[in-house]
């Protein structure tokens, strides 16, 4: 049996797990391969690492569960996941340096939040207006 690297990815509260082994360049999403993944802005997003690390994405098979959060949100926890376990599967600095150096957020999980609603309005920021005439 061959290496098996698991890694998670996260953005608002969508969350990803990768797993990275031997193959041939296959890259399923949910059981579906990657270039079915609608809508295509997403997908792009999606595929950022594997075009950044070509000849070694050939070299194996990433199968990705997602769950939680919208679209966009498992596109970035997606792209996370596959390029931290590129990393590791290979354990290559130099490859880990041309992610950071495209976008930290390859490698870094996203912190930002949701802010919660507050009393006195309809949002987290937005108040009644108040008038004292």
């Amino acid at each position: 049996m061959g290496k098996l690297i698991n890694t998670s990815g996260k953005r608002k509260s969508a969350i990803a797990r990768a797993t990275v082994k031997a193959g041939k360049g296959r890259v399923r999403i949910n059981q579906k391969p990657v270039e079915l993944i609608e809508p295509e802005v997403a997908r792009l997003k999606m595929m950022e690492p594997l075009v950044l690390a070509r000849e070694k994405a050939l070299k194996v098979d990433i199968n990705v569960s997602v769950n939680g959060g919208g679209f966009m949100g498992q596109a970035d926890s997606v792209r996370t996941a596959i390029a931290r376990g590129l990393v590791d599967y290979f354990n290559d600095m130099e490859l880990k340096e041309r992610y950071l150096k495209y976008d930290r957020t390859l490698l870094v999980n996203d912190p930002r939040r949701h802010l919660p609603k507050t009393p006195l309005g309809r949002g987290a920021r937005k108040k009644r207006q108040k008038s004292y005439r």
